[in-house]
């Protein structure tokens, strides 16, 4: 069986053979009470837009753990080198540690060079670095960047394809974002006048995706500088209770109460402050 398999003709096109296997799996550990498990949904709105003098990227600071809010306030645009810079969505951890192990092998190739690395041999080492894992690394990215040869902007999918277009979104909230930038998108806009359209491209995602939440950050790359405006602006202010919630004891009615004293000793106590920026 194993030289006949061996020796036997590969056929084109794409293969199902798995797929009553993994029913019978699923199906036998549903019995023992045991369930495979599901995926998350993820939730994100970057994008980024190229200008006159170079090119700005915007996210929004909304980190999710299925249904729950885990963090008002995550960083999504990553360093990758000082002219380049990336914003990411989908799994978290596979957006921080794909771009640290980009910005570590980009830092390589500049000191064999020589010279600042240009943004289309990162789109390069990206995109054959995701569609090796066959998306199974969940970063959508957003890559950006002004080299030698002028502002450059590229969209990358978790699968490993890239488009190069002057404006892109992705994650989430990606719709509503490019509905903004379908609108009001010009050819050779001023700084303050893209950063303005990236801004309203993210608040847009903000309002109107329930995994898109909290601030906008933006980052500026012209070919002398860049400009990392974290947080950019508060587009989802917490507003002020208009009424109290608290009612006075008696209101509602007890039918028992039982009072239990527990003989404890306090070691040590901490008072730690949440982070609600």
């Amino acid at each position: 069986m194993a030289s006949l398999s061996v020796c036997q003709q590969s056929c084109g096109g794409f293969s199902f053979e798995n797929c009553k296997r993994n029913a019978l799996l699923e199906s036998e550990f549903s019995k023992q009470g045991h369930y495979l498990p599901s995926a998350r949904k993820t939730g994100t709105t970057i994008c980024g837009v190229v200008y006159k003098d170079g090119v700005v990227l915007g996210a929004d600071t909304r980190a999710t753990e299925g249904m729950v809010v885990a963090d008002k306030n995550c960083a999504k645009i990553h360093y990758i080198s000082p002219n380049i810079y990336c914003c990411g969505a989908g799994t978290a951890a596979d957006t921080e540690m794909t771009t640290q192990l980009i910005s570590s092998n980009l830092e390589l190739h500049s000191l064999s060079t020589g010279r600042l690395p240009r943004v289309a041999t990162a789109n390069r080492m990206l995109k054959q670095m995701l569609f090796r894992y066959q998306g199974y690394i969940g970063a959508a990215l957003v890559l950006g960047g002004v080299d030698c040869t002028g502002p450059h902007l590229y969209s990358i999918y978790p699968h490993g394809s890239t488009d190069k277009l002057p404006y892109v979104t992705m994650g989430s909230g990606s719709l509503a974002a490019m509905a903004v930038f379908e609108d009001r998108y010009k050819e050779d806009m001023e700084e303050e006048e893209a950063k303005q359209l990236v801004r309203d491209a993210i608040a847009a995602g903000i309002f109107n995706d329930l995994g898109s939440g909290s601030n906008v950050d933006l980052c500026v790359i012209t070919k002398n500088k860049i400009d990392y405006l974290r947080p950019h602006d508060l587009a989802n202010k917490k507003g002020v209770r208009s009424g109290s919630y608290k009612y006075k004891r008696g209101t509602t009615g007890v039918v028992t109460k039982s009072v239990t004293q527990l003989d404890l000793e306090v070691i040590d106590e901490v008072v730690q402050t949440m982070d609600t920026s």
